[in-house]
């Protein structure tokens, strides 16, 4: 397939080209004309001088028009077009003087094809050695003379000017051509980079989810199993609960996986509100929920993190608090903000030492992307509490009362 960039470039230059053409014909066909209708000299020399340029056209053809695209053009192919067709040229503006319209189109192409040195010494002879050789050949008069060399040296400024000028456009074009490529090459680095960013941006969040809903939940089939091991002999109706525990766990394991793999809701908040999602939630881990505040729908990014941030601090509290540590959620609405507060009276930590894994941190990155804040406070032997604020939109106003109407006059 082609690039569409590559496309367009090779149509621009396509157009290009064509121009070029159509100006190497025009200025040819041109000369030709005054040639032909030339006074002096006779019409055998004129038919000769006319003869002369004709091979000037396919010469160009079939040499000259491919080198004028190249970039750049190769040195010694350049130098023998132009010596050719200035050695096809030469001859006929010595015989006649109308010929010199053709430098017109062999001068632009000396400053495109070779170097400015080279250019500048081509374009002199061009324009110089035509009037030196017709005045050798023919003796014009002192005034025919003077005519002609300064036609001839306004000539030879204007083609130092316009070749300044097209070497300028062709170094500009070059540059262009650089920054171009720079920019494509660049658009691709960040296209690149973004997709790199986005798979791992995907890759952290599903190692979240993963830690938060189905980590969690094994480590918990796993904390069962052990009980039920060590109640079998001993406690079997406490087995048996444990039991019914463990299937109801992993039936919610089940659920957050297909959720997950559907990237739909959490299992717990489908059709149910964040409150009650929390007290199903609180009563596997054997916990109590407290609500303040007016209870109100809201967006499912906040509703998502307090429920996952809930789940950790949970399970840490189940891992480290100790067996006998008592666990409250706290929710709070409030009128911009969505505060959960995850709190044990259990053997605590220390906040500053490092950790590993996805635990506190994940819950503060989570916290972060939906423009919040979480905080653990804790200290050995008192307990911890998780607190995550989250921004929520403010309530609806109530609609005003409409205004009482009395008909006593």
């Amino acid at each position: 397939m082609t690039d569409p960039g590559s496309a367009r470039d090779a149509h621009a230059w396509d157009r290009s080209i064509r121009v070029w053409d159509l100006y190497f014909a025009v200025a040819w066909m041109a000369t030709l004309a005054f040639v032909l209708a030339a006074r002096h000299p006779g019409w055998p020399v004129r038919a000769v001088a006319a003869g002369l340029l004709v091979p000037l056209v396919p010469w160009y053809a079939a040499v000259g028009r491919a080198l004028v695209q190249e970039d750049p053009p190769e040195e010694r192919r350049t130098v023998r077009y132009l010596g050719v067709a200035i050695a096809l040229f030469l001859p006929s503006a010595v015989l006649v003087g109308e010929t010199r319209l053709m430098a017109f189109a062999l001068v632009p192409q000396c400053f495109m094809t070779l170097r400015t040195r080279r250019a500048l010494v081509a374009v002199t002879v061009i324009n110089l050695v035509p009037v030196a050789g017709w005045a050798l050949l023919w003796r014009p008069d002192g005034q025919d003379l003077f005519a002609n060399a300064v036609f001839a040296g306004v000539t030879l400024v204007f083609s130092v000017v316009i070749g300044g000028w097209i070497i300028r456009i062709i170094e500009q074009s070059g540059e262009r051509a650089e920054l171009i490529a720079e920019l494509d090459a660049s658009r691709h680095e960040i296209a690149r980079l973004s997709a790199a960013h986005g798979a791992l941006a995907e890759r952290e969040r599903m190692a979240r989810e993963i830690h938060d809903t189905l980590a969690q939940g094994f480590t918990s089939l796993l904390m069962l199993v052990q009980a039920v091991e060590a109640e079998l002999d001993d406690d079997l109706p406490q087995a048996r609960r444990h039991l019914a525990l463990m299937d109801a766990t992993a039936r919610q394991n089940l659920a957050e996986a297909r959720a997950l793999v559907a990237g739909g809701a959490p299992a717990d908040l489908d059709g149910a509100s964040l409150p009650d999602a929390l007290r199903r939630l609180a009563a596997r881990h054997g916990a109590g929920v407290e609500v303040t505040g007016p209870v109100r729908p809201l967006p499912a990014g906040p509703e998502v993190v307090a429920l996952r941030s809930c789940q950790e601090a949970l399970t840490n509290a189940r891992r480290h608090a100790g067996a006998s540590a008592a666990v409250t959620i706290a929710l709070t609405y409030a009128d911009v903000a969505l505060t959960v507060c995850v709190h044990d009276d259990g053997l605590g930590f220390d906040p500053a030492a490092v950790r590993a894994g996805y635990g506190l941190a994940g819950l503060r990155a989570r916290a972060a992307e939906a423009g919040g804040t979480a905080s653990v406070h804790s200290a050995p032997g008192e307990g911890t509490t998780v607190t995550v604020r989250l921004p929520v939109p403010a309530p609806a106003p109530a609609p005003a009362p409409a205004p009482v109407r009395s008909d006593t006059p």
